[in-house]
């Protein structure tokens, strides 16, 4: 299903003693993850104005308004940093929100309905969709035209071709 917040980042440690925090960018451009105003936690009951103020190997460093000491920093660790989606630019064709493409239902090429959109991850060669199929096993698959050849956000599913196993020599 369609989100209303997008999540651009999250705190995953802390740095220093002066209250900075690291951080995890998901943003194509790090400048994204503070271009958009204050962000929030998943919930949305708590905000945060974020400043980058270095990089800590490929992690950003910042500092959250108010924080002020590695005592404070540490009870942010683990936190998502949300922004609202309409404030972000419109997508191009052929483009999409993670979050957008959560829960969405996957069906085979025969119209099948064989499971839903689990979680999305990039591990440096691209997108990977993991499926939650209809008997409760996790799939991976790359998320390419060849293995997803439609992405339906308005209806709500994916179309999606399963690879296949073909045994080779003594496996045969």
């Amino acid at each position: 299903m369609a989100q209303d917040k997008v999540c651009l980042g999250a705190i995953v440690g802390v740095h220093g003693i002066k209250g900075e925090v690291k951080i995890k960018c998901f943003c194509s451009d790090e400048k994204h993850l503070t271009a958009y105003g204050a962000l929030s936690n998943e919930q949305g009951d708590k905000t945060f104005t974020i400043r980058v103020v270095g990089h800590a190997k490929d992690l950003l460093r910042a500092k959250i308004d108010g924080v002020t000491d590695r005592t404070q920093a540490e009870t942010y660790v683990g936190i998502g940093l949300y922004v609202a989606k309409d404030k972000l630019p419109s997508l191009q064709e052929e483009e999409f929100y993670h979050a957008d493409l959560i829960d969405l239902r996957a069906d085979n090429t025969t119209g099948e309905t064989i499971g839903v959109v689990n979680a999305i991850y990039n591990f440096g060669a691209g997108d990977i969709l993991e499926l939650k199929m209809l008997d409760g096993t996790l799939e991976m698959l790359p998320f390419n035209r060849s293995f997803v050849p439609v992405v339906n956000i308005k209806d709500g599913y994916i179309i999606v071709e399963m690879p296949t196993y073909q045994p080779q020599g003594d496996d045969a």
